[in-house]
């Protein structure tokens, strides 16, 4: 019996409903997606200026980052496009100040106009058909003065990964996006730095801070089995996760991205 497939949406999107339980076990059921949850206990706070003001949570999948703001004092507004994981994020949030919006990221501007203080959008660019009209989108939300919280899936910590794995020829041939076809969840656009400091200046948005997510993990021989073996290589990745180079192989890269209160100048003839 072959796979079923999982359809991509209209615009080419990939979206997660019939995929909720692979979803959950494989990004965040292992070792990998709780150092990939340590690690944003830790980095949120500092690299974000937070006061409790309303989040818009983008992409909010099963509800993990929207717990995490909403138990410290966020009015949350949780877009999910997949009804499934929708239903998976309400009954995780149960009781949280938390408003639930099914919708794409690209009906936002009329369903959650804002404009908003503060923004996340973590691992969702990377399963978009067109990632940069999409940071577009969010920098048209985002208030002057507000903050927006990115993550995204590094397209060169991919390749590592597959030259790590042996995969030689792919990694050569630059093959290194998922198709969105069948459960594989190979991302269908991993994201460089570089097209993330293209696209924001086209947007006028200024990186504050930049940090990449699992600069050590992925690529370990034999990961850590004792739990003090995994507290210390929780304490490498904190301490490296924001030190050239070891930030540009992580596997996500995280971005406090900012909307100056003024715009820049045009320069004068």
């Amino acid at each position: 019996m072959t796979e079923p497939v999982s359809p991509l949406s209209p615009a080419g999107d990939r979206h997660f409903d019939g995929l909720a339980d692979k979803f959950a076990a494989s990004l965040y059921g292992g070792a990998r997606g709780e150092l990939r949850l340590a690690l944003l206990d830790r980095l949120l706070p500092e690299m974000f200026d937070l006061r409790q003001q309303p989040l818009l949570d983008v992409g909010g999948g099963l509800g993990q980052l929207a717990d995490w703001f909403a138990r410290r004092g966020h009015p949350v507004t949780l877009s999910e496009p997949s009804a499934e994981m929708l239903a998976r994020a309400r009954a995780h949030l149960a009781g949280q100040d938390v408003r639930f919006l099914q919708a794409p990221l690209q009906v936002l501007p009329q369903q959650a106009p804002g404009p908003w203080t503060l923004i996340a959008c973590h691992a969702v660019l990377e399963w978009l058909a067109d990632p940069r009209a999409a940071l577009a989108i969010l920098a048209g939300l985002l208030a002057p003065g507000g903050q927006l919280s990115l993550m995204v899936f590094n397209r060169d910590a991919l390749r590592l990964s597959n030259v790590v794995k042996g995969n030689l020829e792919k990694a050569l041939a630059d093959r290194l996006e998922g198709k969105g076809l069948r459960k594989r969840l190979t991302p269908i656009s991993p994201l460089t730095h570089g097209q993330i400091e293209a696209w924001s200046a086209e947007h006028d948005l200024v990186i504050r801070e930049v940090a990449g997510i699992r600069v050590f993990a992925d690529y370990l021989r034999h990961p850590p089995e004792s739990e003090v073996d995994r507290e210390r290589l929780l304490a490498l990745e904190h301490r490296y996760c924001r030190v050239d180079p070891h930030w540009r192989l992580g596997r996500y890269l995280l971005y406090t991205l900012e909307r100056p209160m003024h715009p820049p100048q045009e320069a004068t003839p």
